[in-house]
């Protein structure tokens, strides 16, 4: 389940912060930067299911904690069923003044008329109780579920906006500060109830033919309130929402040291030019099996050895796999994990929104305090988000974040094929600091691995193509491959030369029958 609690969030101007009213969910907050300003009314709309009715709680709850009377106003639904969503996600009602605006008595035989028009009569009746309950309460919040049965009741836009704005002079000279909850049922032009709100607040959910609906938020409008714009991804968790503020790397400035740092891997810090820096992200590209998880993790392992926490994040690969793997080649992760000095995250594909991953990454950064993060892989990332658009920029603002943090990133990326012309699902290399470029080649029935470095920003790295190999060792870097043509094309041709080849592991003696 997703942390809704308040985690490492950016440095915000809050000028006038302590006329603010904190709605209770830390990522509105943030987006807000601080808050809604008190005494003013707020619209939240979105079709049903969106979660509406889970932010107005977490509102008044809020409210509640800080010692601030709250009142409930439901036009459609009962008090019973009100308490009954309150329950699913462990929280009472305690404290909270509900008015049941409809009692089941409203709609006996009996109460029916026809001599006058129903808003004539229904419509007064029913912001006279409000107003009435509004001045006996005297809430400092207040949420109004829903506006439907007010426009309903209203009959025409002018006599809804009159009762609207006598409702908002009211509230005002309470000092209360209202949600306003709508479920979208209006027609869409009908743009009255954002002009009168100070603020507006759109949820919206998605779906696709295969995985969980997306839900995202949007803050149309706040006066006097230099809020963050955009589409914010948020999750209904049992506990209320979660919303994950879209991150601006802009936001996020540092002094960082460009004193490289070891691979653990002796012949790559050498083609490196010295090992990776701090505050830069490498991507490794290769087929499948050419050992790019392998490298990538022994990186890691060597941050943990110098007592500098990671993470992991892992899409796809089952875990008991990975660790297994990676203990046979002499990288045993977890006395680490277990030390808590690593944390490896799996996603599930099509359960995971862009946004809900950069929470785990900010979060590790942030409040865990990593200072290396490995991605594996990038094609599983797009492939778990299909329908998602953008994501590129998403991944740019990601990188550019880390970077300024100073964390060492690490980017799998696999591609297409064995040998010869080999692709990706996307072109990454413009946003890498550093590339690291993985192939296999051919020597007399053998397939052997080599690698090169063959971009980076912060050194004057060695341009040569090495064999390298896997092994209870770990990675082997090993000669220069001066005698081989034609090896990153996957159609090598040996030219002769002086180098030599890496001697080929033999495989264990199979056991002698008894």
């Amino acid at each position: 389940m997703s942390d809704t609690s308040g985690w490492g969030m950016r440095t915000v101007s809050t000028d006038g912060a302590d006329d603010r009213a904190l709605t209770g969910v830390a990522g509105l907050d943030d987006i807000l930067a601080g808050g809604l300003s008190r005494a003013r009314i707020y619209v939240v709309e979105g079709t049903p299911g969106t979660g509406k009715t889970t932010l107005a709680l977490q509102f008044l709850f809020e409210g509640r904690r800080l010692g601030e009377r709250g009142m409930y106003v439901t036009l459609s639904e009962t008090a019973d069923e009100l308490r009954a969503s309150a329950a699913s996600h462990g929280w009472s009602l305690d404290g909270i003044s509900v008015v049941e605006m409809l009692p089941e008595a409203a709609f006996d035989a009996e109460q029916e008329q026809t001599l006058l028009h129903p808003a004539d009569f229904d419509l007064g009746e029913a912001t006279g109780r409000i107003l009435g309950s509004l001045g006996q309460e005297r809430p400092e919040r207040l949420v109004l579920d829903s506006l439907a049965e007010l426009r309903l009741l209203a009959q025409t836009p002018l006599r809804y906006r009159r009762q609207i704005l006598a409702l908002k002079n009211r509230l005002r000279s309470l000092r209360c500060t209202a949600l306003l909850l709508d479920d979208m049922s209006g027609l869409p032009q009908d743009l009255q109830l954002q002009s009168i709100a100070h603020g507006v607040i759109v949820l919206e959910q998605s779906t696709s033919r295969y995985g969980a609906e997306r839900r995202s938020l949007r803050v149309v409008k706040v006066r006097g309130i230099k809020f963050r714009g955009g589409y914010h991804d948020y999750t209904i968790e049992t506990g209320g929402l979660a919303v994950y503020p879209r991150l601006v790397s802009e936001d996020y400035r540092y002094g960082l040291s460009s004193a490289p740092v070891a691979t653990g891997i002796a012949g790559l810090d050498a083609l490196l030019g010295g090992g990776l820096v701090p505050g830069t992200n490498s991507l490794v590209m290769g087929p499948t099996g050419t050992g790019k998880t392998s490298a990538t993790t022994q990186c890691i392992l060597a941050a943990l050895e110098r007592g500098e926490p990671a993470a992991i994040f892992k899409f796809g690969e089952d875990l008991a796999t990975f660790f297994a793997r990676s203990a046979g080649l002499g990288m045993d992760l977890r006395p680490h994990l277990d030390m808590g000095r690593l944390q490896v995250h799996q996603f599930t594909p099509a359960e995971l929104s862009p946004g809900q991953f950069v929470h785990y990454v900010r979060r590790a950064v942030e409040t865990d305090g990593v200072r290396a993060v490995l991605i594996d892989s990038l094609n599983n990332y797009l492939n778990a988000m299909p329908n998602e658009e953008y994501l590129i920029i998403q991944m740019h603002e990601l990188l550019s974040y880390l970077n300024q943090h100073g964390i060492v990133t690490l980017l799998v990326l696999g591609q297409h094929g064995l040998v010869g012309d080999l692709r990706a699902d996307v072109d990454l290399s413009y946003l890498s600091d550093t590339i690291i470029l993985m192939r296999y080649f051919e020597v007399a029935g053998a397939l052997r691995r080599c690698l090169s470095v063959v971009k980076t920003r912060t050194s004057d790295h060695e341009p040569t193509i090495r064999e390298f190999s896997l092994g209870p060792g770990g990675v082997t870097i090993g000669a220069v491959l001066n005698q081989f043509d034609g090896v990153l094309g996957g159609s090598p041709v040996c030219r002769g030369g002086t180098g030599a080849l890496m001697e080929t592991m033999q495989p264990a003696p199979a056991p002698r029958a008894a």
